[in-house]
C-alpha cells in the first residue's frame, strides 16, 4: 500500500469517528518523516462547542505539542476534505510541508476557492496533492449528509463506513 493511501485511509477512519459523533465527517493525520504520526484528529466543533475545533487545527496542535515546535516544516497533512480558509491559514503559518486532501470544496475551500495555500503573498506555500482518494472521501461525506436527512446521525452504522 502506498504511504499516501495508508495515511488517507487513517484520516477516513477519523472522519468516520466524527460522523458517528454527529460532527461533519472530516479527519486529519499529520505525519513526520522520522517520527511517524504526530497528530491525528477529527472535527469536534459540536462536541467542544468551538468553531475552531476542525480536524486540521486539532491535528496541528497535537503535532506542535508532540514535536515541541510550531514549525511543522517536514510534515505532511492528510485530510479527507480540502481545508477551509481558517485551516489553510493555520497550515501556512505552521509551515506544513505538504498537504494531501481527498474531496475538493469548490465553494468554501481554502485553496480552490480562495487560493490561500499557493498565494505569493504568504510566508510559506506547501506542496499540494488534491483529489487523492477523492471518491471514497466523497462517498463518506455524502453518506453522512444522507444520514442527517434521514435522522440517523449518531446511530451505529449510520453513514458510509471507512474503507
Amino acid at each position: 500500500m502506498h504511504p499516501d493511501e495508508f495515511y488517507m485511509d487513517m484520516a477516513m477512519r477519523e472522519a468516520h469517528r466524527a460522523g458517528q459523533a454527529g460532527e461533519v465527517p472530516v479527519g486529519a493525520v499529520l505525519v513526520h518523516p522520522e517520527r511517524g504520526i504526530v497528530g491525528k484528529a477529527h472535527n469536534q466543533v459540536e462536541t467542544l462547542k468551538d468553531a475552531t475545533a476542525h480536524a486540521e487545527i486539532l491535528a496541528i496542535t497535537q503535532a506542535s505539542a508532540s514535536l515541541e515546535d510550531w514549525r511543522l516544516e517536514d510534515c505532511t497533512l492528510y485530510v479527507t476534505k480540502e481545508p477551509c480558509p481558517m485551516c489553510a491559514g493555520a497550515i501556512v503559518f505552521s509551515r506544513v510541508r505538504r498537504v494531501v486532501w481527498g474531496l475538493t470544496d469548490t465553494k468554501r475551500g481554502g485553496e480552490s476557492r480562495f487560493g490561500i495555500l499557493t498565494s505569493p503573498d504568504t510566508c510559506h506555500r506547501p506542496e499540494i496533492l488534491s483529489g487523492w482518494m477523492e471518491e471514497p472521501c466523497k462517498q463518506q461525506f455524502l453518506g453522512f449528509f444522507k444520514a442527517v436527512r434521514n435522522h440517523e446521525v449518531g446511530k451505529p452504522g449510520a453513514g458510509v463506513p471507512p474503507s
